[in-house]
C-alpha cells in the first residue's frame, strides 16, 4: 500500500499504459515475493493480497468509477487469485 500511496502522490493522472508499467515494475514484485503468493493456504491471505490488487486498479483516473472486475478487463489484467 505504501508503492500505491508514493505512485499516488507523485503522479496527478495515470492513464492505462502508464499504470502497466508502475504496476508491473512497483506493485506486483511486492506482491509476488512471499510464498503466500503462489500458494495462498489461508483465506485472509488471498483478502489481502487481492484489496492490494483492487486498489492498485483504482489508480487509473479514467476507470476509477468502473467495478473490479470491469476495471481489470480494461486494463487487460487478470486478478492475483487467478494468476
Amino acid at each position: 500500500m505504501s508503492i500505491l500511496g508514493l505512485i499516488n502522490r507523485t503522479f496527478k493522472r495515470i492513464d492505462e499504459e502508464d499504470f502497466k508499467l508502475l504496476y508491473n515494475y512497483y506493485v506486483r514484485p511486492h506482491l509476488e515475493y512471499c510464498i503466500q503468493v503462489w500458494s495462498p493456504y489461508l483465506v485472509k491471505d488471498i483478502l489481502c493480497l487481492e484489496s492490494v490488487h483492487r486498489r492498485a486498479t483504482k489508480v487509473v483516473t479514467s476507470i476509477k468509477k468502473l467495478s473490479y472486475t470491469e476495471r481489470l478487463r480494461k486494463l487487460d489484467i487478470y486478478s492475483l487469485e487467478r494468476r
